[in-house]
């Protein structure tokens, strides 16, 4: 009996990892392409970034919702309803005729994913006893850190190969594998009862947490004295605080904060910030550094970046199981600490820096995130009771996104204003690149100490 409902939560997993990572993928594969596409459409380099920055903005736009999503319709549901977005999404990437048309493909993409990330977190708190999460989040740590990583290399091998539309084509029978076995295999494991949308909560939230990701992600594109930038950034935060007011007032709040009385809650939410603060700041800036100073092109970057990756995806699962044997600090904080070893030779990089160097210096980052992300989510969640954990996810889901493109955009400018002063000394653009990427990666480094830090407070959840 035991054997069997193992094969079945096997099954029902296969199903979420798979279009979890497929969106991932298709977070970051893109972005290898965004030149070839802006000519291709003849659209500035502004317009272009809009394929990205539409995708994190409808993620941090619809993820708080899933809260109440969850709650109010079936596990089925929400996972139809999230493959089909996801399926429709793609295929009308694959086949866009003109920009716009691949523009909305990319957020009704963005919108399938922005379910299936909460939804699978919730169905592994659901199904699993506590002391069998860690080993589930710990391939959901590898899901979430293989997808965006492999992004990058693999439409890099595309794009050498074959046309930009077989960076959607090649994932779409993979979504339609994942669309049918999940139909088959999950069953209804969410407890559904009636609830309200508050259709200003709604409101609040979307102008909230999309006014920060879009003005932070337009601060490249415009500059951080403009008043679109400002503005955006000021909507945003006035929306999240009045966000926060009414649902402390609701009697059913569409995300319920409650989650933030619990300590070790708090604690791991703010690691997790952190942490997607700083590492998708560093999938960003670490190919552009490896391009512009290494001169390397973008598939020999990606093979670089495969080692680390690859081994982040074998030990993924038995560090979820050492999580659950050990306990939170046995794991994460010798993670944390060599994710401060990882940022610390990062700064250290220069101009004629050696391959075999970066690729054990992304060994080593690599494995201290995969020993921070999977065991802090899962200690993080562990610490609320089971009624809150579709808010829990949703919060700490938000957080991710929010924190993910608030990282990028910030990160980027730094680079950006220490590249313009080294030029202005008489720098190169190797030169000046090299130390734009020292100091974000500096900075990173402060970070990462704060979190080994927080990490000491971590106590066992259940």
């Amino acid at each position: 009996m035991v054997k069997e409902r193992e094969i079945k939560r096997g099954f029902i997993m296969l199903a979420l990892f798979t279009a979890g990572f497929v969106g991932l993928f298709s977070e970051t594969a893109l972005n290898i392409a965004l030149g070839e596409l802006s000519h291709i459409f003849q659209v500035s380099t502004t317009a272009i970034q809009w394929l990205a920055t539409g995708y994190f903005l409808t993620l941090g736009i619809l993820v708080p919702i899933t809260g109440n999503l969850m709650q109010k319709f079936t596990t089925r549901q929400l996972f139809i309803a999230s493959l089909t977005l996801s399926i429709i999404g793609t295929g009308t990437a694959a086949v866009a005729p003109v920009f716009s048309v691949l523009i909305i493909a990319r957020v009704i993409q963005a919108a399938g994913l922005a379910i299936v990330l909460p939804l699978t977190q919730n169905v592994i708190f659901t199904i699993y006893p506590p002391n069998e999460r860690g080993g589930a989040m710990g391939i959901m740590g590898l899901v979430i850190l293989a997808g965006p990583t492999l992004g990058p290399t693999l439409a890099g091998l595309i794009l050498d190969t074959l046309s930009w539309h077989w960076i959607f084509g090649v994932t779409l029978p993979v979504l339609l594998f994942s669309l049918v076995f999940g139909y088959i295999f999950i069953p209804n494991v969410n407890e559904v009862r009636e609830t309200r949308i508050d259709s200003l909560s709604v409101i609040l939230s979307t102008l909230g947490f999309g006014g920060l990701v879009y003005g932070f992600s337009s601060s490249g594109d415009y500059g951080w004295g403009s008043m679109t930038v400002i503005g955006t950034i000021v909507i945003g935060l006035v929306a999240l605080v009045l966000f926060v007011v009414r649902q402390m007032k609701l009697e059913s709040p569409m995300l319920n904060l409650q989650v933030f009385k619990h300590p070790q809650f708090v604690i791991g939410f703010t690691m997790n910030s952190i942490t997607f603060f700083s590492m998708l700041s560093m999938l960003v800036v670490l190919p552009m550094y490896m391009q512009v100073v290494l001169i390397i092109s973008a598939f020999a970057t990606g093979l670089v970046l495969l080692p680390g990756s690859l081994l982040n995806c074998i030990l993924a699962p038995p560090i979820g199981r050492l999580f659950d044997r050990y306990g939170p600090r046995a794991i994460i904080t010798p993670g944390t600490l060599l994710v401060v070893a990882g940022y610390a030779l990062y700064s250290q990089y220069g101009t004629e820096t050696a391959l075999w160097m970066m690729v054990v210096t992304h060994i080593v980052m690599m494995l201290g995130v995969g020993m921070t992300i999977g065991a802090v989510q899962t200690n993080t969640l562990n610490a609320l009771p089971k009624r809150l954990y579709p808010d829990g996810i949703a919060v700490t889901q938000t957080s991710q996104q929010v924190s993910g493109a608030v990282g990028i955009a910030i990160m980027i400018s730094i680079l950006s204003a220490k590249q313009v002063a080294a030029l202005a000394e008489g720098a190169t653009l190797m030169a000046a690149t090299a130390a734009g990427t020292s100091m974000v990666f500096t900075f990173s480094l402060v970070l990462a100490v704060m979190n080994v830090v927080l990490s000491l407070f971590l106590k066992k959840t259940q």
